[in-house]
């Protein structure tokens, strides 16, 4: 489930990218935005339900519900994108923890295992979300250019999206 969520999130990640470069227009940009943010909010139920995986659930659950912040503020106009930036921190800070989980593993459990194993990639991917969080709440603060962040969300799909999961897809494993 998780993989084929990565795979969609793009499909909202280059469009703002792009957007931010000058290619593009706001309202047709943040309904896809908002599709995306809404099936990655629902993945993410199914994820916790179906799946009985809350962990990997809070991770797409704060970013859909940001993916649906920035949906609004493109779908509005929004001229003061303050409130969406406030949200892309909790989601930076959010995206951090998940990082600092996967790269030492959870805590243990009384015998012996680990509910969250490490994982280097997706350590690594979650700190790329949360740079990538981190660059959205400089940008509408008005302290980070909207292009870097674009060739930020350019180069990370690749990284943080498409090798976890056609890689997990193709082979059951990661990377590294």
């Amino acid at each position: 489930m998780t993989t084929a969520l990565l795979i969609l999130i793009a499909i909202m990640w280059l469009p703002v990218a792009l957007l931010n470069l000058g290619h593009g227009e706001a309202k047709g940009t943040g309904f896809a935005a908002g599709l995306v943010g809404l099936l990655v909010i629902i993945g993410a139920m199914i994820q916790a339900a179906l799946f009985n995986d809350a962990f990997t659930a809070g991770l797409l659950f704060a970013h859909g519900i940001l993916y649906c912040c920035v949906a609004y503020a493109l779908l509005a106009g929004l001229e003061d994108l303050r409130s969406v930036a406030n949200v892309s921190l909790t989601v930076c800070l959010i995206s951090l923890i998940y990082a600092l989980l996967f790269y030492y593993g959870g805590p243990l459990k009384e015998d012996g295992s680990q509910l969250v194993g490490v994982s280097n990639y997706f350590a690594m991917a979650c700190l790329g979300y949360t740079v990538l969080t981190f660059e959205v709440f400089l940008c509408f603060y008005g302290k980070l250019s909207g292009k870097v962040v674009a060739w930020s969300l350019i180069l990370w799909i690749p990284f943080g999206l498409w090798i976890p999961a056609f890689w997990l897809m193709s082979s059951g494993t990661l990377p590294f």
